[in-house]
């Protein structure tokens, strides 16, 4: 074995002095393409039951009440977990030298946002409904004070 002087171990001879890949290097394309497919085959079923949970959470209310109805926290908060975690995922492999994988996890993320966003827009209008709108063209005000009609 041949040792050089700065390097902490020797070195086998016929290596010709290379080293193993370092750690963090860029990861190969087909290596992010495959985990990034088999992570978007395991995410779509999963966005699209919570995507059929949000839709369905409003069904099977025996009669709307007069009031407004609070807002329904339960799919808004299903979407946005669901958001952060793909979110977080993507980060991890970009951080871990899986570009590709990453650049979907994050496009998937962006898209489950407006998903999650438009979850709360819509039981938002259903907590808040606009006013009904006056029955006639013009709406009826009171004469002021102290004109006899």
């Amino acid at each position: 074995m041949r040792f050089e002087p700065g390097s902490p171990l020797p070195r086998p001879p016929g290596d010709g002095g290379r080293t193993e890949r370092p750690s963090d290097t860029k990861g190969d394309g087909f290596a992010g393409g495959c985990i990034s497919l088999i992570l978007l085959l395991v995410e779509i079923p999963v966005g699209l039951l919570l995507g059929l949970i949000a839709a369905l959470s409003g069904w099977g209310r025996p009669g709307e009440p007069a009031k407004a109805p609070p807002m329904d926290w339960a799919p808004i908060l299903l979407l946005g977990n669901f958001t952060v975690i793909v979110l977080v995922i993507g980060v991890l492999f970009l951080r871990s030298a899986h570009p590709f994988a990453g650049a979907v996890q994050l496009l998937v993320a962006a898209m489950a946002l407006v998903a999650t966003i438009a979850a709360w827009h819509d039981q938002y209008e259903h907590a808040h409904p606009s006013p009904p709108p006056p029955k006639s063209g013009m709406p009826h005000t009171a004469p002021p004070p102290g004109t006899d009609l």
